[in-house]
């Protein structure tokens, strides 16, 4: 990710005698116990997009995000008006899927890799249509000044140029042709997740951690202990039947202690790590904050900060994106109105408080509801039969 990265992701020292660079060797773990889990080689701490989908709360919070962007309506305006009849470009972006399909696709894209890419299909110089590629097939070719000047595709170095491809990047870092995505950023706290959830399920099959011990108040050999716990797999530990103990032969069963069960408070810690990576409150990624408790008020609170400093990063990637490839004096803008209002009831009074103050007309108030307009809407002020007691 250049420079700026290379500072971010630690640090490196020359090698010896070799004027090279080399990574910064992290010291020999110990060996697994019970109590640790299993250490891994250098080659495979990086974390994957697949399989940091894999962890529970990052599906969950890239869903939120995927299923919040593609249920708000996307409009073009123009003069901070909305078209009477909206492009087709806008209305279904790519012809073989859904416009929902296709916000999914993108934002899903964006939020596991920092980039999506779009491919534009251009007829006498207007974009008629535009897909998702697989953002993992696709790498930005650079110049000595570091400017992207084509795009490679599936092995081929220079597939595509840049007028063929739309560039959408969720966090721009200087010195870097690619975006930066959440998963790419955070890859010690999601490893660590992944170490969590294995450890856990993990913990009676390879925890080391015995189910019950079998004492003895006389001197036993190994052959006599080996015996002892045959026999009592055999008509106890394994088949949950009556036990029948030989002379001298007490059987206590081992509980998980609490000490051993922090592993479900790291859990809710982890959820809580996710939720802040990736921007969602955690009422949304069905966790529970300690101290925190949660009335509709402060709910409704985390809805606002979540659209406006979380989705709000997708969405307006997205409009930006849709303006530069719409015909000029064209903008997109996506109507969050409804996701920052609270219900129904509320948003159809702001719209009455709206039209009788003369802010805006019935098609304004329509094409925000995603509806078509209607002859003779677009009168700024109230006529007599819309008044109220007139």
């Amino acid at each position: 990710m250049g420079r700026f990265l290379d500072a971010l992701l630690g640090p490196v020292i020359p090698e010896p005698n070799t004027g090279h660079a080399r990574a910064e060797e992290a010291p020999e773990s110990p060996a697994p116990t019970g109590l640790t889990a299993p250490a891994r080689t250098a080659t495979d701490r990086n974390v994957a997009a697949g399989e940091a989908l894999g962890i529970s709360m990052v599906y969950r919070a890239v869903q939120i995000h995927a299923v919040s962007g593609k249920q708000i309506s996307l409009i073009a305006e123009a003069n901070g008006k909305p078209l009477t009849r909206q492009p087709q470009l806008v209305r279904q972006p790519d012809v073989k899927i859904s416009r929902s399909a296709f916000l999914e696709q993108t934002i899903v894209a964006l939020a596991s890799q920092g980039n999506a890419y779009w491919r534009k299909t251009v007829e006498a110089g207007v974009v008629k249509n535009v897909a998702n590629l697989n953002p993992l097939d696709v790498t930005p070719n650079t110049n000595a000044a570091g400017e992207i000047v084509s795009y490679g595709y599936r092995g081929r170095d220079e597939a595509f140029t840049t007028s063929e491809i739309q560039h959408l990047s969720l966090l721009r870092v200087p010195g870097s042709p690619k975006g930066l995505g959440p998963i790419q950023a955070a890859q010690i706290e999601l490893r660590g997740a992944l170490d969590l959830r294995d450890y856990s399920s993990n913990w009676f099959e390879e925890g080391g951690q015995p189910t019950g011990l079998l004492k003895s108040d006389q001197p036993i050999n190994r052959d006599q202990a080996a015996q002892a716990k045959e026999t009592w797999n055999d008509t106890a530990g394994a088949k949950n039947g009556v036990a029948v103990l030989g002379a001298g032969l007490d059987y206590k069963p081992v509980y998980l202690s609490p000490a051993d069960a922090q592993f479900l408070e790291s859990q809710q810690f982890t959820v809580t790590q996710i939720a802040r990576l990736f921007g969602v409150p955690a009422s949304l990624m069905l966790a529970a904050v300690e101290g925190n408790s949660q009335t509709y008020a402060n709910v409704e609170q985390d809805w606002l900060g979540y659209v406006r400093f979380s989705l709000m990063a997708y969405l307006v990637e997205i409009e930006d994106a849709f303006s530069q490839i719409l015909p000029r004096g064209t903008e997109a803008r996506f109507n969050v109105e409804a996701l920052l209002r609270a219900d129904t009831t509320t948003r159809y009074t702001a719209h009455k408080i709206a039209r009788e103050a003369g802010f805006l007309t019935v098609n304004e108030i329509r094409a925000i509801e995603n509806l078509e307009p209607l002859d003779g809407g677009d009168e700024l002020t109230p006529t007599k039969k819309e008044t109220p007691n007139a």
